[in-house]
């Protein structure tokens, strides 16, 4: 397996440039093509105000606004996203090179729904990368990210404002057995085989067999874990203590299934994935 092309959301928010930043240094690590996808709200979208509704601003004057303001957000983003190529030398090219190993990145812009264009491009993706944004650390994701790993069918790396010195040196995989779990797995298997170090961290003693058979299968494809067993301490929550054995092993990575509870649609992040989203300053590699 591996990495070949990289999508990453532009949104032009406080959350793109640490996304945008991880998903150079990935491309470049990789020898992958990057897309940097920026979506512009439809001005169709005001088509339900009146100017009855506006008071003394006219419709029109709302539209041209809006188009403006869309605009500029959009030149503002793609300026930054080639700036950060020029710092990364990342050659601009529309598709990715024939040759493996020859890193490139491209801009795209479309116009509609964010998260559901997102998650549509997505799926033609090895890799996703979208930004947290911490203007809303009291959520634990945003809808982008929700619909993304819902309907994608792909892994996401949810990146923090700003990232570290160092990415994949040292990954931590969240482990509890599930199939949320092994999806995580197996979809940061490349990344895996470049780290240095790799934890499996688990939290009190419970799927011990999963955990043996988890060591296992990646001692089949050349990886060696070490278990880190967290004790679970009554009043503190699994996702705590998930985040403070990735972050005391050093893990500049940590790798874990979205788990989810009933009903999704209510509340789709739910335990320990909404804990460790708004908290964590590493970047995450989720899987639903």
């Amino acid at each position: 397996m591996d990495i070949r092309t990289i999508l990453v959301g532009a949104s032009g928010g406080a959350a793109s440039e640490g996304a945008i930043d991880l998903a150079c240094r990935l491309a470049i690590a990789f020898g992958a093509h990057l897309e940097a996808l920026h979506v512009k709200a439809d001005p169709r979208s005001l088509a339900d105000f009146s100017d009855g509704a506006i008071g003394m601003v006219t419709a029109g004057d709302i539209f041209d606004k809006f188009v403006a303001d869309t605009d500029e957000l959009a030149a503002k983003t793609q300026a930054s996203f080639r700036s950060a190529l020029t710092r990364h030398g990342l050659p601009i090219a529309e598709a990715p090179a024939a040759a493996k190993d020859a890193a490139s990145a491209a801009w795209r812009e479309e116009k509609g729904e964010g998260a559901a264009l997102l998650a549509r491009r997505a799926r033609f993706f090895d890799l996703v990368i979208l930004g947290r944004s911490d203007r809303v650390l009291d959520q634990p994701h945003s809808q982008a990210v929700e619909q993304t790993l819902l309907e994608s069918g792909r892994a996401i790396i949810l990146a923090p404002g700003e990232v570290g010195v160092e990415i994949g040196a040292t990954i931590a995989i969240g482990w509890n057995g599930s199939p949320g779990s092994v999806r995580a797995v197996t979809a940061a298997l490349p990344l895996l085989a470049r780290a240095r170090r790799v934890l499996l961290v688990t939290v009190g003693e419970e799927n011990e067999e999963d955990v043996a058979g988890a060591l296992e299968w990646l001692g089949w494809r050349g990886i060696a874990a070490t278990r880190i067993a967290v004790a679970s301490v009554a009043g503190v929550r699994p996702g705590v203590g998930l985040l403070a054995g990735a972050r005391e092993a050093g893990a500049d990575l940590l790798v874990m299934g979205a788990f989810g509870r009933r009903p999704w649609r209510e509340h789709f992040f739910g335990g320990a994935t909404a804990e460790i989203a708004k908290t964590s300053l590493l970047p995450l590699l989720l899987a639903h």
